[in-house]
């Protein structure tokens, strides 16, 4: 045998050994600390041992496995009282499909490389535009919605000011400009400085108290853009911003977008795949040219799973195709000839697709349409848990399943008292490791951030929350 090479049998066991404890991990998710007790220095001498050290010549064998016990004993517990970030506990089936997809190892970029695969890929993404309500849509999946955002609006520059063969320095292609909220998500700015159109040419509108985008401003900017010589290309609408979960006014965009010749992209990697349990929140959504969705967040799909949605196949081949001769396709069947990498920059693909199809499969749409609309109704729980102490003020709008918050401090406390109250109660919090909280500034206000993304939180966790920030609230003043 190749020394690389396991027999059956000893597979068997090895994975048996994970699978054990992994179901272990699993079945005490719940009374783990949210985050280890754990330090950098702790890690480097667990898992980086001396930094000048070469890997190992000889291997351990099955004596490799036992460090995995302490990876999990480092590693955040993603419980039901992890309320961190956009990010919840991996569904367990899924986590079996990402199992065999490791297994059988396909690469995801064409039919003839992947038979099972890629036409799994297809189905899923279908599925995805259907339960959306975006049936017109096809697309591909992603890393996360980062990757998702710079695809689009690559597509939305070739449709526009194409640059793949002359670049971005002709008169009228350096003038391009791109329209975004105040509160889009960082990989905005660093899509369109990747894609050669430069941060100084995207436009950020206003928003209002709820912290959606203003049509208004839109238009204003768009008429002021028009009138100085510059080209606007394309406007970037939020489907539930990082901060807050707010939705853009979408239709409004959509018709703005649409009557100034804009591409409309729709960044809704938090909120869109929201759409299942209320998708009266998310009119206007199927207008869009192009739309970002993380299944690894409100599908409860194990990282990394992100999606791109779009209704022009067309101008996503123009974007990204550019074949090898190696690469190049043999069948014109629309089937056996179709490839992934015609429409996307990837080529080595991974089947991100498998978890979903055995997960969806497995569990059915309705019961994640229901975990999802009890993320929204624990959210206004804990809005309304807050509002009922005089020391803690909610801030901003609980619009999907985000809340931000803050304690007071006094009646007397400044701003900047309670900015830097609220930090250190946060690293209070997180380091007790019971509960999970991020953190958001809003109008220059620091507040303390939950964000109920998860199929495993329960009401009890839910209730947890403001008692614990209450107590650490008492140790932070001691």
């Amino acid at each position: 045998m190749n020394p690389l090479e396991l027999s059956g049998e000893r597979f068997r066991h090895l994975a048996a050994d994970v699978v054990e404890m992994t179901a272990e991990y699993l079945s005490t998710l719940h009374q783990r600390r949210v985050f280890p007790v754990t330090s950098g220095a702790e890690t480097e001498r667990l898992f980086a041992k001396n930094k000048n050290e070469d890997a190992p010549e000889s291997g351990l064998g099955e004596a490799a496995l036992a460090a995995l016990a302490g990876v999990i004993a480092h590693s955040r517990a993603q419980n039901g009282r992890f309320f961190g970030y956009v990010q919840g506990s991996a569904e367990p089936v899924a986590a079996l499909g990402d199992f065999v997809a490791s297994v059988l190892n396909q690469n995801m970029t064409a039919w003839r490389s992947a038979p099972a695969g890629v036409t799994i890929e297809r189905t899923v993404v279908r599925w995805l535009a259907e339960a959306i309500g975006c049936r017109r849509s096809t697309g591909t999946l992603t890393g996360g919605g980062s990757a998702a955002n710079l695809m689009a609006l690559a597509m939305a520059r070739e449709s526009r000011v194409p640059a793949n063969d002359r670049g971005m320095f002709g008169s009228n292609e350096a003038k391009a400009v791109i329209y975004a909220s105040e509160q889009a998500h960082m990989s905005i700015p660093k899509a369109v400085a990747m894609l050669g159109i430069g941060r100084e040419n995207l436009r950020y509108i206003h928003c209002d108290d709820a912290y959606r985008m203003l049509p208004s401003a839109l238009d204003r900017a768009i008429a002021e853009d028009k009138s100085r010589g510059r080209k606007p290309i394309a406007v970037v609408a939020s489907a539930g911003t990082v901060n807050t979960g707010s939705i853009d006014p979408l239709m409004e965009i959509a018709e703005i977008a649409h009557a100034q010749d804009l591409w409309l992209h729709v960044d809704g990697a938090y909120g869109a795949l929201a759409a299942l349990a209320v998708p009266e929140k998310f009119r206007g959504l199927s207008e869009a040219d192009s739309i970002s969705l993380d299944p690894h967040k409100w599908l409860f799909q194990p990282l990394d799973c992100g999606c791109l949605l779009y209704r022009d196949p067309e101008i996503a081949r123009k974007t990204f195709t550019h074949t090898g001769t190696y690469a190049k396709q043999l069948s014109s069947d629309p089937i056996e000839g179709f490839a992934f990498f015609e429409e996307s920059p990837e080529l080595s693909r991974r089947f991100r697709a498998l978890k979903i199809w055995l997960s969806v499969r497995f569990h059915g749409l309705q019961a994640f349409r229901d975990a999802i609309r009890l993320n929204l109704d624990q959210a206004q729980h804990l809005a309304a848990a807050v509002r009922s102490r005089a020391e803690l003020e909610v801030v901003g709008p609980v619009e999907l399943s985000a809340v931000c918050f803050r304690h007071l401090v006094s009646d007397q406390a400044t701003e900047q008292q309670r900015n830097q109250f609220n930090l250190a109660l946060l690293k209070k919090i997180v380091s007790r490791g019971n509960v999970y909280l991020s953190n958001a500034e809003l109008k220059g206000k620091f507040c303390l951030r939950a964000c109920i993304v998860n199929h495993l939180t329960t009401d009890a966790d839910i209730d947890g929350v403001v008692p614990e920030v209450l107590a650490n609230a008492s140790e932070v003043v001691e």
